[in-house]
């Protein structure tokens, strides 16, 4: 197969709002060693593809500027140590970075077959959430079958993800959202409980529902928030932060922390090494891929728009109309 030596990619002319991406030729890149060429099925849009949109999170050293950190699609070139992937293949990969585009590069650890039964391009909604979920509650909380967990942005891909994902593996879950339309949703999904928080109090609810408080809290909205989820913890609780929508300074009282012995910790996936991630994957794929192969847990994908309208793709993301998965197809 003749692989053409440039492609469409989408680039950030400037920090800015959405009208900054725009489509420009690049050249398309070679495998190194251990990496997978990928003719790009559908990527997914992230939130850190919009703060690095922004100007607020910029690519590692030696990483591309094409924002994109998880792809769908086929296999057309390996690098000479590649030992787990033949020209042909479809796969779902998480990157550092290059995903906008029509080819990308992948580390061969971080890529994952297509679960059974799964949509090529739906599966690009994938890796990301998958990754940062399994991680997050299941490496560094230890959450365990019967606890309580609650997750903040329950309709987001993250929270979407989380909830199918908890409730599969017999975790009682309760989420935060910002409508009716998006709390009926999450409790579809599996939610013993859904909290509008416009019109309820998430602590109230959660002491209410528990008794004792929640063991796990799932946190990508910081701020005000980072108190109030002290008194819903149950005593030995563990907080994991992974986003801050509402600031990552705030005035707290830790107090609580120290009566409770709450652990509170948090983590970003980008900036691991490969190593981890290439723990992470193996256990996405051992734990999670047969959870979807069985029919308990399916991404939730709101939209799909051409690379070429990345553009619309960020403009949805920040009015948080949608409810899962935004993807770009080519």
């Amino acid at each position: 197969m003749s692989l053409p030596t440039s492609q469409t990619s989408i680039e950030i002319t400037q920090p800015g709002g959405p009208e900054v991406l725009q489509p420009s030729a690049r050249v398309v890149p070679q495998p190194a060693d251990t990496q997978l060429l990928i003719q790009v099925a559908a990527a997914g849009i992230n939130r850190p593809d919009v703060f690095q949109r922004m100007g607020f999170y910029p690519p590692p050293p030696g990483v591309t500027d094409i924002p994109g950190l998880e792809v769908s699609g086929t296999v057309v070139a390996i690098g000479a140590r590649v030992t787990d992937w033949a020209i042909g293949d479809q796969v779902c990969a998480l990157l550092s970075g290059g995903g906008y585009a029509e080819y990308a590069i992948a580390e061969e650890s971080l890529c994952l077959p297509i679960p059974e039964g799964m949509d090529l391009v739906d599966a690009a909604a994938l890796p990301e959430t998958c990754f940062t979920v399994w991680h997050n509650l299941f490496e560094r909380a230890e959450l365990k079958a019967g606890e309580w967990l609650l997750v903040h942005g329950g309709s987001s891909g993250i929270g979407t993800t989380a909830i199918q994902m908890a409730t599969a593996m017999g975790i009682n879950v309760i989420t935060t959202a910002g409508s009716d339309e998006k709390c009926a949703v999450c409790e579809e999904l599996g939610a013993v409980k859904a909290i509008n928080y416009h019109q309820q109090d998430f602590v109230e609810l959660c002491q209410e529902l528990t008794d004792s408080g929640v063991n796990v809290i799932l946190d990508m909205v910081g701020g005000d928030y980072m108190q109030r989820n002290f008194s819903a913890c149950a005593a030995q609780a563990r907080i994991v932060s992974i986003a801050f929508l509402r600031g990552s300074k705030a005035e707290l009282d830790l107090l609580p922390l120290m009566l409770k012995q709450i652990v509170l910790t948090g983590s970003t996936l980008r900036a691991q090494s490969l190593k981890n991630k290439a723990r992470i994957a193996a256990g996405v794929e051992s734990q999670v891929w047969p959870l979807i192969a069985e029919g308990k847990f399916k991404p939730v994908v709101h939209s799909r728009f051409a690379l070429s309208e990345a553009h619309k793709g960020h403009a949805l993301m920040e009015s948080s109309q949608h409810i899962g998965k935004i993807l770009l197809t080519n």
